[in-house]
């Protein structure tokens, strides 16, 4: 369907007498991500669909027939989503929570408990089981590449309460003592530091440039113009600077985790 969505832009775009620069100046896109929705490699948000259907004189069929994520995925997270299961290098800077791919089922239930409108029994499950199955990208034991960076904020946090935590902390050492995921926190004392404004993830790819996603409350962003994908970077490395090397991360997880147990 992807694909099919793009070669008809395509066709359309090429109709009009149009190149991708010109479309992408007027929808106020990049021409790259104008060059992967054609090749069915990404899939352009809500916002970007009206766009294209301005520009292109779609009325809102861009916008209608736009393929669709992942059941449970939001809707700003569908493009990062699929790019993500595309990547061979992923970076992950969680703030207030543990990325998701990294979560565990009760951290996860614990977190959708907070949602509003509160979501009913059936809706939560199926939420848990499509952000569970995002952690099936670290199944391979070499690819992608996943480095997580944590705020401190993010261990103390006690997310579901003491037992949730604990399982969640020692799930991340596990992770990181295989080597499947390389381990930073940035420590609490050190105040402030370059990401501290919102999560970030980066990820790098064999046939297309870097992309760059960002998520605040009910919205989120990909990015994938270059020179805004590099001031991330970095970012990213600058807060890496100043983190904790991996073996103290993960001490830190443990004795945190323990902490957490003694409270059961």
């Amino acid at each position: 369907m992807t694909s099919t969505y793009g070669e008809w832009l395509r066709a359309r775009r090429e109709a009009l007498g149009l190149t991708q620069e010109q479309v992408a100046h007027d929808a106020h896109m990049t021409r790259s991500h104008i060059a992967h929705i054609e090749a069915g490699r990404r899939i352009p948000s809500a916002e970007d669909a009206r766009s294209l259907d301005r520009v292109l004189g779609t009325g809102d069929v861009l916008s209608s027939f736009r393929p669709q994520g992942d059941l449970g995925i939001a809707d700003h997270f569908a493009v990062a989503r699929k790019l993500e299961q595309q990547a061979t290098v992923i970076r992950e800077f969680g703030l207030s929570l543990v990325p998701g791919f990294l979560q565990t089922e009760g951290y996860v239930r614990a977190v959708m408990r907070t949602a509003f409108p509160p979501w009913s029994q059936e809706e939560c499950d199926r939420l848990v089981v499509t952000r569970l199955d995002r952690s099936k990208l670290l199944d391979d034991p070499v690819r992608p590449v996943v480095w997580a960076l944590l705020d401190e904020a993010v261990i103390r946090r006690p997310v579901g309460g003491p037992t949730v935590m604990a399982e969640q902390l020692m799930h991340i050492v596990r992770m990181s003592e295989r080597e499947r995921v390389r381990l930073h926190v940035l420590p609490l004392g050190l105040g402030a530091h370059s990401l501290m404004q919102g999560v970030l993830s980066l990820m790098w790819f064999e046939d297309q440039p870097p992309a760059a996603y960002t998520e605040g409350a009910q919205t989120g962003k990909l990015i994938d113009a270059p020179s805004a994908v590099e001031q991330l970077q970095g970012a990213y490395d600058l807060a890496l600077g100043d983190a904790l090397p991996r073996l103290e991360s993960e001490v830190l997880l443990r004795s945190t985790a323990k902490d957490y147990g003694r409270h059961d």
